[in-house]
């Protein structure tokens, strides 16, 4: 079973998120909190595999508890619940390490998705937010274009044409289906790629793409 912490403000968005996620056979919520430190105690004390955080809340908001939680209990997985908008929030949250992304009007089998590509280890954006916010974000990123192409001087042409594909938001599978390869390679390609290149989710790959205008 993965085991889930869901953590918001709002008692009526915890409920139903619970609802959702308790209806697949192979999660199981076990913890909610109401902010940031609550979902902290939490996630150390119930050894939960993915905390859901909500970005703004009271007394700890979403993204210092995501720094807390990565240093303290960096086994668990965080997903961060958001809106368009906030796009330097969504930033930091990825570079600080969060597994990914969820807007919160999204479908309920997304958020089923979602916790099961986090406990699998996986990055996870929306993916119909997914083009949006990588070019919104790497419109912001425009000084560290060179620093960005240095760092793909390290990967072989191959490597480049998936780090492409993963610049554009797609899954191992379409990408596979691109290249004409199978997913397993792909996936083998992939787990280069973020060790030569020192990110922590393919997330953070896609954005390094795009700083480096790879594939634009």
């Amino acid at each position: 079973m993965i085991r889930v912490l869901v953590t918001d403000d709002e008692p009526l968005i915890r409920a139903g998120i619970r609802m959702i996620l308790t209806s697949a056979d192979d999660i199981d919520v076990v913890a909610e909190a109401g902010n940031g430190r609550e979902a902290i105690e939490l996630a150390r004390a119930q050894r939960v595999d993915v905390a859901l955080l909500d970005i703004q809340m009271p007394v700890m908001d979403g993204l210092t508890a995501l720094a807390e939680l990565r240093r303290t209990v960096p086994d668990t997985r965080v997903l961060i619940l958001t809106t368009f908008g906030a796009q330097q929030n969504v930033l930091h949250a990825l570079t600080e390490g969060s597994a990914g992304f969820l807007l919160k009007d999204s479908a309920p089998a997304e958020l089923i998705r979602a916790v099961r590509a986090a406990a699998a280890g996986e990055a996870y954006l929306s993916p119909g937010a997914t083009r949006h916010v990588v070019d919104s974000l790497a419109s912001t990123r425009t000084s560290h274009t060179t620093q960005a192409r240095r760092r793909l001087e390290a990967l072989t042409a191959r490597e480049l044409e998936v780090l492409a594909l993963l610049g554009e938001g797609l899954s191992n599978a379409n990408a596979g289906q691109r290249l004409h390869m199978s997913e397993a390679t792909v996936k083998t390609y992939v787990s280069r790629i973020l060790t030569k290149l020192n990110c922590e989710n393919r997330v953070q790959a896609a954005l390094l793409a795009r700083d480096a205008g790879l594939g634009t």
